[in-house]
């Protein structure tokens, strides 16, 4: 179209069509980078504990809590890519930037209280049951994350997300 501004491109990440919808392969890597660092944070949780104890604990490789939080990783990763890519003050930036302070925010304060009180609950049914139910579990107890596994968790991601567009 003749006297038609050229489509403006906002990030090297996203290649406007001739629509304007953003095309290419790029626009996911916020979503594979976040996934692929949330997997490599547990990762490192299932192999640190096996080289801990000399033991595999399978179980360890999808369990929540722990240092570092991989969550909290996982989340700032998207975050920080969305940022990089659409700009720090898209929508979409904000978007993610308040469901990741979401995430963070429940995995230390929620479900670390339930991890505590999973704790009590344990201790009070070995010390004052004779014979628990037969086939009882013990309800798991590490399930949320200290404020400083947490922090260290965002700052993986951040700093994975940073070093993801400089080699790219």
């Amino acid at each position: 179209m003749p006297g038609a501004p050229p489509p403006r491109i906002v990030s090297r990440s996203h290649v406007p069509a001739a629509d304007g919808t953003r095309t290419g392969g790029r626009t996911t890597e916020p979503f594979w980078l976040a996934l692929t660092i949330g997997f490599l944070v547990q990762g490192y949780k299932g192999f640190r504990n096996y080289f801990a104890t000399g033991r595999w604990n399978l179980r360890r490789f999808v369990e929540t809590g722990g240092m570092p939080s991989s969550h909290a990783a996982s989340v700032s990763a998207l975050t920080t890519m969305v940022g990089l890519s659409d700009g720090f003050r898209s929508a979409l930036f904000c978007v993610t930037l308040f469901f990741s302070l979401i995430v963070m925010y429940d995995a230390a304060g929620l479900r670390r209280a339930a991890g505590r009180q999973a704790a009590v609950l344990n201790r009070l049914i070995e010390e004052h049951f004779a014979h628990p139910e037969a086939g009882a579990q013990r309800l798991m107890e590490l399930l949320g994350h200290t404020p400083l596994e947490v922090l260290v968790g965002a700052l993986l991601g951040v700093a994975s997300a940073l070093i993801w567009v400089r080699i790219t």
